[in-house]
């Protein structure tokens, strides 16, 4: 009797579990259940492609206008030549990701340090000038120029500068960095220092482009493969023609190995202060000379292939 029981039960369990199973929904059939998608990411940037549309903040045209240069999160423009922060924004958040570093050759006064912090990134920033290095390392805290910051007095175009990196890379425990930036002074429009290894002191347009050749060689060099850099740079003129240092010192950058991948032109305006002050007499002057007068500059665009 036991026995019978126990199998009764038992057979009885059986059937209900069946019946609930079949009562039971694939997962797959629930409208209120969907899977999320996989990120789609490329290897060089956190953007995710598969929510494209959240990301119109991201400019993907050739012409770049900002009404001015934003001076928060601890930037400011207290040093001539500086390029605005929004650059740094623009090009991290398209070409790198959390933790990458980034190498800027010509630091001045810290802009891609600046923003590498504010982003999440790190950054190796080689400076010529010693007061000027210090006054940078100034802006930040003791733990960040140990953990995401390393700050390199010397000269970008020289070959033994590129152990002094490899030796910041090694601390920050990376091969080689992951973006590059490249923002040296255009010739001899404003002169930096009286160096003769300072690129606005070469004392010819011919000996700038071998020195800016020698630090984009080194740049090349320092860089992982796949990975992009950019090129700040504008033009100049020079009894009574135009010096097109963009395309030339573009061309150098394809002539170490840079694939090119854009030009883009960035308005100057909000970041001009010398001409903004006095535009009646850069006005006389152009109508005067028979050139225009400034009003942008370039970012050229590479990739490491």
């Amino acid at each position: 009797m036991y026995t019978e029981h126990l199998n009764i039960v038992i057979i009885w369990g059986i059937c209900m579990a069946k019946v609930n199973t079949q009562r039971i929904k694939p997962q797959e059939q629930r409208p209120d259940l969907k899977i999320a998608p996989k990120v789609k990411t490329k290897p060089y940037s956190d953007i995710d492609l598969n929510n494209w549309k959240d990301y119109s903040h991201i400019k993907t045209d050739t012409w770049w206008e900002f009404a001015q240069r934003d001076n928060t999160h601890g930037h400011s423009n207290e040093y001539h030549g500086n390029y605005i922060p929004q650059i740094a924004q623009q090009l991290y958040e398209r070409f790198t990701k959390k933790g990458d570093i980034v190498l800027d050759l010509f630091l001045g006064s810290g802009t891609s340090a600046i923003e590498a912090i504010n982003m999440k990134r790190r950054c190796i920033g080689v400076e010529l000038k010693p007061e000027q290095t210090e006054i940078v390392r100034s802006k930040f805290s003791e733990k960040e120029l140990v953990t995401d910051v390393n700050l390199i007095c010397a000269d970008s175009a020289a070959k033994s500068t590129k152990e002094k990196i490899q030796a910041r890379l090694d601390v920050m425990r990376s091969e080689k960095a992951q973006f590059l930036i490249l923002h040296p002074p255009y010739d001899d429009i404003i002169k930096f220092s009286d160096r003769k290894e300072d690129l606005s002191n070469c004392g010819s347009t011919e000996k700038f482009y071998e020195l800016f050749k020698q630090a984009a060689q080194n740049g090349y060099d320092m860089l992982e493969k796949g990975r992009f850099a950019a090129l700040i740079i504008g033009d100049k003129y020079s009894n009574g023609e135009i010096v097109p240092l963009g395309a030339d010192c573009a061309a150098k950058m394809r002539e170490v190995g840079f694939k090119m991948k854009a030009v883009i032109v960035k308005n100057m305006e909000g970041n001009e202060r010398a001409k903004g002050k006095t535009a009646n007499l850069w006005r006389y002057r152009a109508l005067n000379g028979g050139f225009y007068i400034f009003k942008h500059e370039y970012i050229y665009v590479f990739q490491k292939v």
